[in-house]
């Protein structure tokens, strides 16, 4: 729930998290997913991660992804970003947004309306 001045209503709006391997896989991701309308803006940040896979702590320098979209439209994210991943189990979180400008949060639900052209 978000207050704005004593007025309560439930955000739609996610970030949607995942990291990848490598800057050129991040662009391809983030470009494929603006391009289908997924997500209004995607940003991409250098990150060095720590993880246990398989038994082994690991490291690695990875492009962490923060997409901003509807929570209606995480099915079809998820699905995109599998088909596109080198990762055989990819990170795919969504946040939600508990506030934040009104009326870039328009824009956000604006940008991925299918019918509409922001």
């Amino acid at each position: 729930m978000v207050d704005h001045g004593g007025d309560q209503i439930l955000s739609d709006c996610v970030v949607l998290m995942c990291a990848v391997g490598g800057r050129d896989e991040a662009e391809a991701i983030a470009t494929a997913l603006v391009e289908a309308r997924l997500a209004a803006c995607v940003q991409l940040l250098p990150v060095d991660s720590v993880y246990r896979w398989e038994g082994k702590t690991e490291r690695a320098s990875e492009v962490m992804l923060h997409a901003k979209m509807t929570r209606d439209r995480l099915v079809e994210a998820e699905a995109l970003i599998k088909a596109r991943h080198s990762y055989a189990l990819p990170e795919i979180i969504a946040v939600p947004i508990v506030g934040g400008s009104a009326e870039y949060l328009a824009w956000v639900r604006a940008s991925v309306e299918t019918s509409g052209q922001p």
